[in-house]
C-alpha cells in the first residue's frame, strides 16, 4: 500500500514506520490516519518487531496546532490516540530511532515505543503547557517511565532536553553518535531479530501485566500468561529442548 506522508517497509518479520512529511514530519490528522491504516496492515503481515523512524531532520515536531481548533480537536484527539491504540493491539515490541527533535506529540509517539534509540542530537519536549494544552498520552506514560515527581516537571515546564538528559532519566535504551546513529540502531535491533515473536510478545504482555499497582495481582497474570500461553506454545518447548540438545532453536513461530 503507498501512503502519502509515510513509508512501510516489512522484512524478517520486522514492521518499519517511517514518518516522511518534510521539513518536520508534523503529524497532520491525513497522515495520522496513513499511520493507523499502516499499523492494521502490520498485524495482518503478523510482524514480531516495530521499528518507527523518521526521514529528514526532526522525527517530529508534534501534531498540527491548527488541528486543535475549529471543531477539530474531537477528530484530533481520536486519531492521534487511535495511534497508541493500534500499537497496544499489535502487541510487538517497538523500537523508536530519533534522529532529530521529538517534540509535543513526536516526543509522545517515540516515548510510547517499549524500546528508544536516538542520536546525540535528539532532543525531546513536551511543550503542550505553554500554549494552554497538556499532553496526554505524556500523562499516560511518563510517571510509570521515569517517575512522577520528574515527569511532572517535564510536562509543567515544557522544558526541552537533550539526548544525553533523557538518557540519565530512563527514557533512552540507547545515546549513539551522529554518524554512528544508523550502524547502532541496526545493532540494536538486531538483537531482537533472531528471537521467537511469539515468545517476545507473551514476554511483553507479562511486562505489562506485572506493572499492575496490586502486586499479587500483576504476579497472578504473569503467572496465567506463563503457564497458559508461553508454555504451550512450540518454540517455548523447542528453545528448552534446545538448550538440553546443546543446539541453537529453530523457532517454528512468527
Amino acid at each position: 500500500m503507498s501512503y502519502k506522508h509515510i513509508q512501510t517497509e516489512v522484512a524478517n518479520g520486522i514492521g518499519t514506520l517511517i514518518l516522511n512529511r518534510p521539513p518536520l514530519n508534523v503529524l497532520n490528522i491525513e497522515m495520522m490516519e496513513e499511520m493507523n491504516k499502516a499499523l492494521e496492515a502490520f498485524g495482518s503481515e503478523k510482524i514480531r518487531l516495530l521499528v518507527i523512524k523518521a526521514a529528514g531532520k526532526a522525527f517530529s515536531a508534534g501534531v498540527d496546532v491548527s488541528e486543535h481548533m475549529g471543531g477539530l480537536a474531537d477528530k484530533m484527539i481520536e486519531v492521534f490516540h487511535g495511534i497508541f491504540r493500534a500499537m497496544d493491539k499489535l502487541a510487538v515490541p517497538s523500537i523508536a530511532l530519533v534522529n532529530g527533535a521529538a517534540l509535543g506529540g513526536g516526543c509522545e509517539l517515540a516515548l510510547y515505543c517499549d524500546m528508544v534509540v536516538a542520536s546525540e542530537r535528539s532532543k525531546f519536549g513536551q511543550p503542550e503547557i505553554q500554549v494552554g494544552v497538556f499532553p496526554p498520552i505524556a500523562a499516560l506514560v511518563l510517571p510509570r517511565i521515569m517517575g512522577w515527581k520528574k515527569a511532572m516537571e517535564f510536562i509543567l515546564s515544557g522544558e526541552t532536553i537533550g539526548a544525553q538528559a533523557a538518557y540519565q532519566m530512563g527514557l533512552l535504551n540507547l545515546v549513539a553518535p551522529v554518524d554512528a546513529f544508523a550502524d547502532e540502531a541496526e545493532k540494536f535491533i538486531n538483537k531482537f531479530s533472531n528471537l521467537s515473536g511469539i515468545v517476545m510478545r507473551l514476554t511483553r504482555k507479562a511486562f505489562f501485566a506485572g506493572l499492575d499497582d496490586d502486586v499479587e495481582k500483576g504476579l497472578e497474570s504473569i503467572e496465567k500468561i506463563y503457564l497458559r500461553e508461553l508454555m504451550k506454545t512450540a518454540d517455548a518447548q523447542e528453545g528448552l529442548q534446545s538448550f538440553l540438545d546443546k543446539r541453537k532453536p529453530e523457532w517454528k513461530e512468527r
